[in-house]
């Protein structure tokens, strides 16, 4: 696992949610752009729309929004620190 992971059962990384000591200003425009995908996802059938709709269908809304803030952030980390290209099929996985 990475570092800022904790291990959960049947050896999966849990991953760590927002950190409210980080920038305030960008966890904010994170949740709103993330606000706006989810009321797009219903109208759309790619992976990523069809894993927010299914979390949706789970869990509350705002919890919903905040994981889908959550994926963005790590997704946006990976793109700009480990220069990686933007994968549409492995931003629907679970495990980012």
């Amino acid at each position: 696992g990475s570092p800022s992971a904790l291990t959960a059962s049947g050896g999966r990384d849990r991953l760590l949610g927002i950190s409210k000591r980080g920038d305030g200003y960008l966890r904010k425009l994170l949740v709103h752009g993330a606000r706006a995908v989810l009321r797009h996802a219903e109208r759309r059938d790619d992976g990523l729309s069809q894993w927010l709709q299914a979390l949706v269908a789970r869990k509350h809304i705002n919890v919903a929004i905040v994981a889908l803030a959550n994926k963005t952030a790590r997704i946006a980390w990976a793109v700009t620190r480990q220069n990686k290209v933007y994968d549409p099929a492995l931003a629907a996985s679970p495990a980012i």
